[in-house]
């Protein structure tokens, strides 16, 4: 198999891969796009909260921004997952799955994150239908319907009073004990939510539509839908493997132009952030994006000055 040639390598296909892959291409820079094309949000039926792009489906969304893309004659996209990364700024050397091997002078990582396999009886059949994880994303869809939110501790003290505005009618379940003090218990009795420690034994539902929570004490809880946080993992162990640094909340650390620890090697997208919106992360996308290009210019121009 002939060798490949970028001068960027995006690994991930998201809106933050995607609209990189854009800004790059049209500075004429030859990006090579790799994805497994297993997203996160396939579950999902729509994108939501993108302008001119609110509602369509997920692999819509990713079909016209290929289209658009490979209207550049220097982009391309590769359906495969990298294994290995070896080399330092400027000369890095990546190997897949299927045997490519590409030469690159700069990575971005826009990798995102996967969800851990869901725990809980009944969560897989609504996740995506009518449980969800961002009510930014899906909020309006359950407005105004009894909606049940699945977390504890602090996590919780963030997530319930955001998910209140889109319902009055809320009911909190922290699938065991809550993890909060007698003062935060208070919260939730002065906004008038019901908080359920006991254990969840099933979600009951109905083609994809939640009908109601059943406690492990025989509690019955009615709901239309369902907000919950999962388990995140990131989208690859490449970057771990190669050296990069993470924060405390699980991310790849990168500074403000969106570079980690390693030279020549970025991050955008849920991978480097905890704000998982796909236009928050395309923005990211184009941001970091114009921060390689500049980055891959000065240097060829210094390269000009040496000769």
């Amino acid at each position: 198999m002939e060798k490949q040639y970028a001068d960027v390598v995006i690994i991930g296909g998201g809106p933050a891969g995607l609209n990189a892959a854009l800004v790059l291409a049209r500075a004429k820079k030859r990006v090579v796009v790799i994805d497994e094309g297993r997203p996160r949000n396939a579950v999902t039926g729509a994108v939501h909260g993108f302008i001119t792009r609110d509602g369509i489906p997920p692999g819509e969304f990713r079909r016209i921004a290929q289209e658009e893309i490979l209207a550049y004659p220097s982009a391309s996209f590769v359906a495969d997952t990298v294994i290995s990364i070896a080399g330092t700024n400027g000369q890095f050397e990546l190997s897949t799955m299927e045997g490519q091997m590409i030469s690159s002078q700069k990575i971005l990582f826009a990798i995102g994150m996967k969800d851990q396999p869901l725990s809980i009886s009944g969560l897989k059949e609504v996740y995506g239908k009518s449980a969800f994880v961002c009510p930014y994303c899906d909020g309006w869809e359950l407005r105004d319907q009894p909606l049940v939110v699945i977390s504890k501790g602090t996590v919780l003290m963030h997530f319930a009073p955001v998910i209140s505005g889109w319902t009055s009618q809320l009911t909190v379940c922290t699938n065991g004990p809550d993890e909060l003090t007698e003062a935060q218990r208070q919260e939730f009795q002065h906004n008038h939510i019901p908080l359920f420690n006991s254990p969840i034994r099933h979600i009951d539902s109905k083609d994809g539509i939640v009908q109601q929570v059943v406690l492990e004490d025989g509690t019955v809880i009615p709901a239309r839908g369902i907000f919950f946080k999962p388990e995140l993992v990131m989208g690859s162990d490449l970057p771990r493997t190669i050296g990069c640094e993470f924060t405390e909340t699980g991310v790849l650390a990168v500074n403000e132009s969106g570079q980690t620890n390693i030279p020549g090697i970025y991050s955008a997208g849920d991978a480097a952030s905890m704000m998982h919106q796909a236009i928050a992360s395309a923005s990211a996308g184009s941001f970091v994006a114009a921060v390689m290009n500049n980055e891959l210019n000065t240097e060829a121009w210094r390269r000009n000055i040496n000769k």
